[in-house]
């Protein structure tokens, strides 16, 4: 008989909470004391000293797989940046353009690279936060009557302080402990539509400013990325043609030649005489709109009662930012990447908010967590790394055997080089290179992304099973008694998404990630009651930790409620730890 020995669990090290007390006072002094979940500044703390252990280290990996995923994912972050560009510049005002989005984009991600906890995270402007200023722009313009980068200042400084509350507080702990994939996957799948529906926008300007003519190669030069991107993304599958490399290159760069190739086809031939709309850039190192000189905004001028008023988009540009950054950082630091230095999600959220407050005070739009950058980051630095497993056989004697596994380059180099080549195109000759984009291009990208991400969504595969024969669906385990249960679980994933992304289209928009947050108590405490124990243990994990709600339910019910409340405070100790180990190998 061969074990193998196991680190000690977190779990162990952790101390018992004190017994139940009562009284107002008594349970204050317990929530916030020593050894209390909102103990001020305890996950901060222990960020920090997180951070002074791996952050020399840090900087001592570089090799060709790392600056190849910097070049890769400058691709992967630049493209779809240039793209919300687009639709930023026309449904703005104008107050936001192509250099805003760089400007931000590589300002934020060489911030995180140098300061962050987990350099894995990419940032930027995301789909959702775009959807979200385009409608305040118009309650400012139509409703307000106010101007809007003073009040989205405001709204980021708002959001600034109260990402820090949410950091001193340990939010990680009592929030996204409770968050399972059941919300995660709609907010996945929310992003691809909103990305088919940028790529739509795009198209109904081509046509509103454009000849027919020219519309319709705008078609072509959407459909054509797309298609030649989605082509070449598969390059790895070719095999045997062309060599390996060559094919890794086609496939890591799929969007970029065919971007590049979509660009210069219409220089080529009778085409160049086709009119065509490119992506407006500045001319200078300057704002976009021509009421502005310099990146900086006068926020102060702004009304008191509306500096009060913007704490409202301040707190939804919080709560959509704190989910979506801890998704992203959740996601790209997940078992199959090998994850071993610690982590630290608070401390992180404090830079968040930092970069947030800056953004808005110099006008431009803030960014936060990708997806799926973040992880598209993790999967380009997996390598094979060997390590050592201490083996002890069943007379007792210890071996030691090399094993194989599977491990992600731990460093800032990907990520800061990649944030400063973004950096250098808001200088006037690169802006010039963005600026021969045509936006029919950039509606290829859309659809790119869209199935980029709707393709490794659960929900996609789910839903075909709804439209499968019942004779060709696979084989379920036993305690689930027929697929009925999981259909409606996949189709109350797809309404929801819809009704999710219809509130986008309204002048309610402002409030969807308030409604994407209300989706969890909805799966801990209605869906329950409605659905299978064990459909809801097949189908919904939490998205931060092992097991299931059922799970840690049934676990509740042997242990006992004299048991439970030192069992939960045991699991947050554990989430407390960061994740990942800093020194050794042990297995």
């Amino acid at each position: 008989m061969v074990q193998v020995l196991e680190k000690p669990d977190v779990q162990q090290r952790h101390t018992p909470p004190k017994k139940r007390v009562r009284g107002l006072w008594p349970r204050l002094r317990s929530t916030f004391g020593h050894t209390g979940p909102l103990k001020p500044f305890r996950l901060l703390c222990q960020d920090i000293r997180n951070l002074r252990k791996r952050y020399t280290s840090d900087w001592k990996v570089f090799n060709q797989l790392v600056f190849a995923s910097a070049v890769y994912v400058f691709f992967a972050n630049l493209l779809p940046g240039i793209t919300f560009a687009s639709d930023l510049y026309n449904l703005t005002g104008r107050n936001w353009g192509t250099i805003e989005v760089v400007f931000s984009t590589g300002l934020c991600g060489v911030i995180f690279s140098l300061f962050s906890s987990q350099p894995l995270t990419i940032l930027g402007v995301t789909g959702p936060f775009s959807v979200l200023a385009e409608n305040i722009y118009t309650l400012c313009q139509s409703s307000f009557r106010i101007p809007f980068l003073p009040f989205i200042a405001w709204s980021c400084i708002h959001a600034g302080w109260m990402h820090y509350l949410l950091a001193i507080f340990n939010a990680h702990d009592w929030t996204m402990r409770y968050v399972t994939s059941f919300s995660t996957e709609i907010f996945s799948l929310l992003n691809s539509v909103i990305y088919f529906h940028k790529a739509i926008q795009e198209l109904e300007r081509v046509h509103a400013g454009l000849s027919f003519a020219a519309f319709l190669y705008a078609i072509i030069g959407a459909v054509g990325t797309f298609l030649l991107a989605l082509g070449l993304a598969t390059a790895e599958s070719w095999r045997p043609l062309f060599h390996r490399y060559v094919r890794m290159g086609l496939s890591e760069y799929a969007a970029a030649i065919s971007i590049i190739v979509f660009i210069g086809m219409p220089h080529v031939g009778e085409l160049a005489g086709l009119d065509r709309e490119t992506l407006a850039v500045s001319s200078s190192f300057r704002p976009t709109s021509p009421d502005r000189s310099v990146f900086f905004v006068p926020f102060w001028k702004l009304p008191i009662g509306w500096v009060f008023g913007a704490i409202v988009p301040g707190f939804i540009i919080t709560v959509l930012f704190f989910f979506d950054h801890e998704v992203s950082s959740i996601i790209c630091t997940i078992d199959r990447y090998g994850i071993q230095k610690p982590g630290g999600y608070a401390w992180d959220i404090v830079l968040l908010g930092t970069t947030t407050a800056l953004c808005g005070m110099l006008g431009i739009p803030p960014a936060n967590g990708l997806l799926p950058q973040a992880p598209l980051h993790s999967e380009s630095l997996m390598h094979t790394a060997k390590e050592e497993v201490a083996i002890v056989s069943g007379d007792g004697v210890a071996q030691v055997e090399i094993k194989e596994v599977k491990r992600v380059y731990e460093q800032r180099w990907s990520a800061f080089l990649h944030a400063g080549g973004i950096l250098l195109f808001v200088s006037p000759p690169f802006m010039h290179v963005l600026g021969l984009t045509p936006t029919s291009v950039l509606a290829g990208l859309f659809l790119f992304m869209g199935e980029q991400s709707l393709s490794i969504n659960p929900i996609l595969y789910r839903f075909l099973y709804v439209l499968t024969p019942p004779s060709e669906l696979p084989s379920l385990p036993e305690s689930i008694p027929s697929y009925w249960d999981i259909h409606a679980y996949t189709v109350l994933q797809v309404i929801s998404t819809i009704a999710i992304f219809a509130v986008t289209l309204t002048k309610a928009a402002p409030m969807f990630p308030v409604i994407i947050i209300a989706l969890v108590p909805v799966r801990l405490v209605i869906m329950k009651k409605l659905w299978n124990r064990e459909t809801l243990r097949h189908v919904d994990q939490w998205a931060c930790k092992e097991g299931t709600p059922e799970d840690e339910e049934d676990e509740d019910a042997r242990r006992g409620p004299t048991e439970e409340a030192p069992r939960k405070a045991m699991v947050a100790g554990s989430q407390q730890a960061g994740g990942g180990i800093l020194e050794g190998n042990i297995v």
